[in-house]
């Protein structure tokens, strides 16, 4: 029985197949640039970019799960592909942007809400995580303080669920060595509902000094992010910050009933990368 990890340069992914590894299991790491992985003994790399269907077959070749990234543009035929290669379950990593009602409308959920029903309606079983905002976007903090000594919010009240990426890449090892689990879907989050404002705080702790911020209009932030991101992303983020600030964000223990411990809180992952924003001056 082999996995394939797609998405194997990131946090989660690299996570998971240490944890696979370790545990004995067979495991593929999966990369549109597998040279540049950094991987335990024993464990193949191979390429796979899920915009390039042309990697799609040697990847999935004697495959029998998946750890899938949510990337739209060719998911039908790697769903195709992973049909003929006797692929019997897919974990996807999608985000809880999706349990929004106008999803649809949102650049930043439509992505992942295309995946989950193009999963949806494939014979293969499909097990669906929806982590709602990574512990480790506040990195782009760091780039910020890094370039502009200052980090600009457009609505430094608004809140969200900081949920640390071990505690996701947990939580696909468990669907992927308990069978009893599958077939579902978890809404994960963080232990904390925390403001932008409240975060900023909790990495001042751990880094030992300020991190100044300033409050912008939602129009001087997109005009800063337009060299980074299209505009319809930022219209994305900038309508979903609205909507959650001064709106505490509803917390679950998914965590915890999947892995058996409680979420890693943000003071802990803050403690784990301090290092990152002491550098940033």
């Amino acid at each position: 029985m082999t996995t394939l990890v797609t998405g194997s340069r990131g946090k989660v992914g690299s996570t998971l197949i240490s944890l696979l590894h370790k545990a004995g299991a067979s495991v593929r790491a999966a990369s549109a640039a597998p040279e540049k992985l950094d991987l335990p003994e024993g464990v193949t790399a191979v390429r796979c970019a899920l915009n390039g269907p042309a990697t799609f077959p040697a990847a999935l070749d004697s495959v029998n799960s998946v750890f899938l990234y949510a990337e739209p543009s060719h998911i039908d035929t790697f769903l195709d592909e992973a049909a003929r290669a006797g692929v019997e379950h897919i974990v996807l990593l999608s985000s809880s942007a999706v349990r929004d009602p106008n999803a649809a409308d949102n650049p930043v959920a439509a992505s992942h809400l295309a995946v989950e029903q193009a999963l949806a309606a494939s014979p293969i079983e499909t097990t669906v995580l929806q982590p709602g905002a990574f512990a480790s976007n506040a990195l782009q903090w760091r780039w910020a303080l890094e370039s502009a000594g200052v980090i600009d919010l457009p609505y430094p009240g608004s809140y969200g669920d900081p949920i640390h990426e071990r505690d996701i890449a947990e939580a696909a090892f468990a669907l992927f060595t308990q069978e009893r689990l599958r077939g579902a879907t978890y809404h994960l989050t963080g232990p904390e509902s925390l403001t932008f404002t409240e975060q900023i705080a909790v990495l001042e702790r751990a880094v030992g000094r300020s991190v100044p911020f300033n409050a912008v209009t939602r129009e001087a932030w997109r005009e800063a992010m337009a060299g980074y991101m299209p505009a319809s992303f930022a219209d994305g983020l900038l309508d979903y910050w609205a909507s959650t600030d001064g709106s505490p964000t509803p917390l679950t223990r998914s965590v915890e009933e999947l892995t058996g411990h409680p979420a890693r809180t943000f003071a802990e992952w803050a403690a784990e990368n301090a290092d990152a924003f002491r550098a940033a001056r």
